[in-house]
């Protein structure tokens, strides 16, 4: 599985991502920083990514694009780039497992699964 970050998670945590998420990287490192939430909806799904987000805005354009592309939503409130760093890696087979699930096209990461 890999991830897409989108604008509001720091592109300074992809290379700690790469050995768990192979492949994953973050908007402003593709050149995508002006893009629509839409358009970033299209780039993750066209491209086999799941996208990684803080904004509350995603999961209902998720479900009102019919589940695509599938969503981690964090929600961790103002967490340290360690903080995410960690939540996304102490979660990895959580989430690998939940989304790999075709009925399941959000998953959520708050302070209470954090591990």
């Amino acid at each position: 599985m890999k991830l897409l970050l989108d604008e509001n998670l720091s592109r300074r945590i992809v290379p700690a991502l790469g050995a768990r998420f192979p492949g994953s990287s973050q908007v402003g490192l593709l050149g995508l920083e002006r893009s629509t939430d839409e358009q970033l909806c299209d780039f993750a799904a066209e491209n086999d990514f799941v996208l990684v987000s803080k904004d509350d805005d995603f999961p209902a354009l998720v479900v009102a694009r019919g589940y695509r592309p599938k969503l981690i939503q964090i929600a961790l409130g103002n967490a340290s780039n360690d903080e995410v760093l960690s939540a996304l890696l102490g979660a990895a087979d959580r989430l690998e497992s939940a989304l790999s699930q075709s009925e399941i096209c959000i998953a959520v990461i708050n302070r209470d699964v954090r591990t």
